[in-house]
Protein backbone atom coordinates (compact mmCIF):
# COMPACT_ATOMS: atom_id res chain seq x y z
CA UNK A 1 0.00 0.00 0.00
CA UNK A 2 2.83 2.69 0.87
CA UNK A 3 4.89 2.01 -2.18
CA UNK A 4 1.83 3.28 -4.60
CA UNK A 5 1.56 6.80 -2.14
CA UNK A 6 3.85 9.25 -4.28
CA UNK A 7 7.51 9.61 -3.94
CA UNK A 8 7.73 12.70 -2.40
CA UNK A 9 5.33 11.38 0.46
CA UNK A 10 7.48 8.35 0.85
CA UNK A 11 10.77 9.88 1.44
CA UNK A 12 8.52 12.36 3.94
CA UNK A 13 7.83 9.47 6.15
CA UNK A 14 11.19 7.50 5.48
CA UNK A 15 13.19 10.74 7.01
CA UNK A 16 10.69 12.11 9.44
CA UNK A 17 11.60 11.53 13.17
CA UNK A 18 10.15 9.11 15.65
CA UNK A 19 10.10 10.29 18.83
CA UNK A 20 8.49 7.82 21.68
CA UNK A 21 5.88 9.02 23.67
CA UNK A 22 4.31 8.46 27.19
CA UNK A 23 0.71 9.32 26.57
CA UNK A 24 -2.33 8.30 29.31
CA UNK A 25 -5.99 8.89 28.52
CA UNK A 26 -8.57 8.19 31.27
CA UNK A 27 -12.09 6.20 31.83
CA UNK A 28 -15.08 7.24 29.18
CA UNK A 29 -12.94 9.91 27.30
CA UNK A 30 -13.63 10.16 23.76
CA UNK A 31 -10.92 11.23 20.89
CA UNK A 32 -12.32 11.94 18.22
CA UNK A 33 -11.08 12.28 14.68
CA UNK A 34 -7.69 13.97 13.59
CA UNK A 35 -6.35 14.63 16.85
CA UNK A 36 -3.10 13.86 18.12
CA UNK A 37 -1.89 13.39 21.51
CA UNK A 38 2.16 13.79 21.69
CA UNK A 39 4.97 13.36 24.30
CA UNK A 40 3.75 13.27 28.22
CA UNK A 41 0.24 13.84 27.08
CA UNK A 42 -1.96 12.52 30.32
CA UNK A 43 -5.47 12.91 29.65
CA UNK A 44 -8.26 13.01 32.52
CA UNK A 45 -12.10 10.95 32.89
CA UNK A 46 -14.45 11.74 30.78
CA UNK A 47 -12.84 14.22 28.83
CA UNK A 48 -14.05 14.89 25.00
CA UNK A 49 -10.95 16.14 22.88
CA UNK A 50 -11.31 16.79 18.93
CA UNK A 51 -11.76 16.50 16.03
CA UNK A 52 -8.84 18.53 15.36
CA UNK A 53 -6.66 18.82 18.24
CA UNK A 54 -2.66 18.71 18.65
CA UNK A 55 -1.69 17.98 22.65
CA UNK A 56 2.19 18.18 23.24
CA UNK A 57 3.13 17.62 26.88
CA UNK A 58 -0.44 18.57 28.00
CA UNK A 59 -1.88 17.36 31.46
CA UNK A 60 -5.61 17.63 31.74
CA UNK A 61 -8.44 16.77 34.57
CA UNK A 62 -11.66 15.27 33.98
CA UNK A 63 -14.18 16.56 32.28
CA UNK A 64 -12.21 18.54 29.82
CA UNK A 65 -13.44 19.55 26.29
CA UNK A 66 -11.66 20.71 23.11
CA UNK A 67 -11.57 21.24 19.59
CA UNK A 68 -9.43 22.92 16.83
CA UNK A 69 -7.07 23.52 19.45
CA UNK A 70 -2.94 23.23 19.60
CA UNK A 71 -1.61 23.40 23.13
CA UNK A 72 2.01 22.55 24.43
CA UNK A 73 3.59 22.03 27.94
CA UNK A 74 0.74 23.40 29.96
CA UNK A 75 -2.14 22.54 32.48
CA UNK A 76 -5.63 22.54 32.35
CA UNK A 77 -7.32 21.32 35.37
CA UNK A 78 -11.36 20.10 35.90
CA UNK A 79 -14.14 21.66 33.23
CA UNK A 80 -11.89 23.23 30.91
CA UNK A 81 -13.77 24.27 27.60
CA UNK A 82 -11.66 24.66 25.19
CA UNK A 83 -13.24 26.36 21.87
CA UNK A 84 -11.99 26.97 18.17
CA UNK A 85 -8.74 27.92 17.04
CA UNK A 86 -6.91 28.44 20.31
CA UNK A 87 -3.44 28.29 21.56
CA UNK A 88 -2.49 27.28 24.83
CA UNK A 89 1.39 27.97 24.49
CA UNK A 90 3.93 26.46 27.54
CA UNK A 91 4.07 27.43 31.35
CA UNK A 92 0.14 27.89 31.06
CA UNK A 93 -2.05 26.46 33.47
CA UNK A 94 -6.23 26.92 33.32
CA UNK A 95 -7.67 26.12 36.36
CA UNK A 96 -10.76 24.68 37.06
CA UNK A 97 -13.75 25.14 34.49
CA UNK A 98 -11.67 28.34 32.49
CA UNK A 99 -13.55 28.80 29.08
CA UNK A 100 -11.44 29.68 26.28
CA UNK A 101 -13.49 30.77 23.51
CA UNK A 102 -12.45 31.13 19.62
CA UNK A 103 -9.63 32.79 18.19
CA UNK A 104 -7.58 33.03 21.85
CA UNK A 105 -4.02 32.31 22.42
CA UNK A 106 -2.65 32.14 26.04
CA UNK A 107 0.90 32.11 26.94
CA UNK A 108 2.85 31.92 30.50
CA UNK A 109 -0.22 32.65 32.48
CA UNK A 110 -2.06 30.93 35.06
CA UNK A 111 -5.82 31.51 34.54
CA UNK A 112 -7.77 31.42 37.84
CA UNK A 113 -11.05 29.31 37.85
CA UNK A 114 -14.16 30.21 36.19
CA UNK A 115 -12.97 33.09 34.23
CA UNK A 116 -13.46 33.67 30.68
CA UNK A 117 -11.96 35.04 27.51
CA UNK A 118 -14.21 34.51 25.12
CA UNK A 119 -12.77 35.31 22.03
CA UNK A 120 -10.12 37.19 20.04
CA UNK A 121 -7.42 37.34 22.68
CA UNK A 122 -3.87 37.50 23.36
CA UNK A 123 -3.39 36.70 27.09
CA UNK A 124 0.60 36.66 27.74
CA UNK A 125 2.64 36.68 30.93
CA UNK A 126 -0.65 37.00 33.41
CA UNK A 127 -1.46 36.51 36.67
CA UNK A 128 -5.30 36.17 36.57
CA UNK A 129 -7.90 35.48 39.52
CA UNK A 130 -11.00 33.84 39.63
CA UNK A 131 -14.31 34.62 38.01
CA UNK A 132 -12.54 37.42 35.76
CA UNK A 133 -14.45 37.96 32.54
CA UNK A 134 -11.98 39.18 29.29
CA UNK A 135 -13.80 41.11 26.87
CA UNK A 136 -13.57 40.26 22.93
CA UNK A 137 -10.33 41.89 21.30
CA UNK A 138 -8.57 42.23 24.73
CA UNK A 139 -4.61 42.39 24.21
CA UNK A 140 -2.36 42.02 27.40
CA UNK A 141 0.68 43.73 25.94
CA UNK A 142 4.05 42.02 27.59
CA UNK A 143 6.63 43.19 25.19
CA UNK A 144 8.26 46.32 24.66
CA UNK A 145 10.37 45.13 22.18
CA UNK A 146 13.31 43.92 24.79
CA UNK A 147 11.74 42.71 27.86
CA UNK A 148 8.84 40.90 29.17
CA UNK A 149 6.61 42.24 31.68
CA UNK A 150 3.95 40.79 33.62
CA UNK A 151 0.09 41.78 34.26
CA UNK A 152 -1.70 41.49 37.30
CA UNK A 153 -5.72 40.96 37.19
CA UNK A 154 -8.36 40.37 40.50
CA UNK A 155 -10.41 38.32 41.30
CA UNK A 156 -13.92 39.36 39.85
CA UNK A 157 -12.56 41.87 37.32
CA UNK A 158 -14.30 42.95 34.20
CA UNK A 159 -12.65 44.12 31.25
CA UNK A 160 -14.62 45.80 28.35
CA UNK A 161 -13.76 44.71 24.80
CA UNK A 162 -10.96 45.80 22.47
CA UNK A 163 -9.27 46.99 25.42
CA UNK A 164 -5.22 46.85 25.99
CA UNK A 165 -3.31 46.25 29.26
CA UNK A 166 0.22 47.54 28.86
CA UNK A 167 2.51 45.27 31.56
CA UNK A 168 3.72 45.98 33.85
CA UNK A 169 0.34 46.98 34.99
CA UNK A 170 -2.41 46.22 38.19
CA UNK A 171 -5.85 45.71 37.99
CA UNK A 172 -7.69 45.30 41.27
CA UNK A 173 -10.03 42.74 42.50
CA UNK A 174 -13.44 43.80 41.06
CA UNK A 175 -12.87 46.53 39.00
CA UNK A 176 -13.85 47.14 35.95
CA UNK A 177 -12.30 48.65 32.64
CA UNK A 178 -14.43 50.61 29.83
CA UNK A 179 -14.58 48.75 26.06
CA UNK A 180 -11.49 50.51 24.22
CA UNK A 181 -9.62 51.74 27.18
CA UNK A 182 -5.66 51.73 26.95
CA UNK A 183 -5.00 50.99 30.49
CA UNK A 184 -0.84 51.70 31.50
CA UNK A 185 -1.66 52.75 35.42
CA UNK A 186 -2.76 50.26 38.52
CA UNK A 187 -7.02 50.06 38.47
CA UNK A 188 -7.81 50.22 42.64
CA UNK A 189 -10.52 47.90 43.99
CA UNK A 190 -13.68 48.51 42.56
CA UNK A 191 -13.49 51.42 40.12
CA UNK A 192 -14.24 52.18 36.70
CA UNK A 193 -11.46 52.76 34.75
CA UNK A 194 -12.07 54.94 31.18
CA UNK A 195 -8.90 55.25 28.76
CA UNK A 196 -9.54 56.46 24.97
CA UNK A 197 -9.97 60.27 23.09
CA UNK A 198 -13.24 61.66 23.18
CA UNK A 199 -15.41 61.72 19.99
CA UNK A 200 -15.80 64.23 18.38
CA UNK A 201 -18.14 64.80 15.14
CA UNK A 202 -17.28 67.35 12.68
CA UNK A 203 -20.56 68.40 11.01
CA UNK A 204 -20.43 69.02 7.26
CA UNK A 205 -17.07 66.93 6.77
CA UNK A 206 -18.77 64.85 4.27
CA UNK A 207 -19.96 67.27 2.06
CA UNK A 208 -17.41 69.20 1.56
CA UNK A 209 -14.92 66.21 0.69
CA UNK A 210 -16.78 65.38 -1.89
Amino acid sequence: MRNSWPRALRSWIRLRPISTADVKVGHDTVIYPMTWLEGETEIGEECEIGPSVRFQNVKTGNGVTGQFTYAHDCVMDDGVILGQFTHIRPDTHLAEKVKIGNFVEVKNSTIGKGSKLPHLSYIGDTDMGSGVNMGCGTITVNYDGKTKFRTKIGNDAFVGCNSNLVAPVEVEDGAYIGAGSTITKTVPTGTLAIARARQKNIEGWTDKRK
